[in-house]
């Protein structure tokens, strides 16, 4: 259902992205043009955007690119230009930048979902996203969106160049946003409310059972166990961290639980 609220957001979405694609047009050095009598105008632009890419001169290159995506319909450079424009954007850096490059992409998915690169274009939206991520303790929009972009990708392009890097990306995303679970378990377990504790730290395992800390998560949701008086519940938790983990700092203490639960435990 769209709420009130989330049309509003897309609004004001919409209206952040109209006024800075009208601030970057302002700053603008002019319109790049090709030479007058030259035989492939829109080769000639495509080569001098990617030559001002490779650069690093973010302005330039994403004028050449939008003279042919705005007055060269029929060229075969077309869409391969507004890949640059997105890329011209992501070199940027910046998050007014990172938002442009979000509406590049996803408009190219838009119009070419069948184009030999558009593995690229959603790999680079989920770059965008990834790329405004947050620390643990604030907002995880951008993470979740990043997670998304990557999770399509990996339904989408399975034999993609950039696989690779987008599960190791998507890894990171998804450790991020279970991370930010931890810590409120965490301060749960630590403000000895053991029920919220529990209920945190087991709804982080069932959405991420792969989380890369998730010793920890293990270790602390078996103490909550314990503290609740639910032994038999907390021990498959510590035989758990033994059996996935080779190294962790709650090896040692977990090991003991084992040999309290389990009185004839052998180390």
């Amino acid at each position: 259902m769209i709420t009130a609220r989330s049309s509003f957001v897309a609004r004001v979405s919409c209206w952040l992205i109209a006024a800075l694609i009208a601030g970057t047009a302002a700053c603008a050095s002019g319109q790049k043009r090709p030479p007058s009598g030259a035989p492939e105008p829109d080769k000639f632009l495509f080569e001098s955007g990617n030559e001002a890419l490779s650069g690093k001169k973010w302005l330039t290159s994403r004028e050449y690119f939008r003279e042919i995506v705005d007055n060269y319909p029929q060229s075969t450079y077309r869409a391969n230009a507004k890949l640059g424009v997105g890329d011209s954007y992501l070199g940027e850096n910046t998050l007014e930048a990172k938002v442009l490059a979000i509406n590049e992409f996803r408009e190219f998915l838009a119009f070419y979902p069948t184009h030999p690169r558009a593995d690229y274009a959603q790999y680079k939206l989920g770059m965008a996203h990834y790329g405004q991520m947050l620390a643990p303790e604030r907002d995880q929009s951008e993470t979740k969106d990043a997670i998304t972009a990557f999770e399509a990708f990996l339904e989408l392009y399975p034999n993609s160049q950039y696989l690779a890097d987008v599960r190791a990306k998507l890894r990171e995303a998804k450790d991020r946003l279970a991370q930010s679970e931890y810590r409120v378990g965490l301060f749960y377990f630590r403000s000895k409310w053991y029920p919220g504790a529990i209920d945190r730290f087991k709804v982080l395992l069932d959405r991420d059972p792969e989380f890369t800390n998730r010793d920890a998560v293990y270790f602390y949701l078996a103490e909550s166990l314990i503290k609740v008086s639910r032994p038999a519940e907390a021990l498959p938790y510590y035989e758990r961290l033994l059996a996935e983990f080779e190294k962790s700092v709650h090896l040692e203490e977990a090991k003991r639980r084992i040999a309290e639960l389990k009185p004839g435990h052998a180390n």
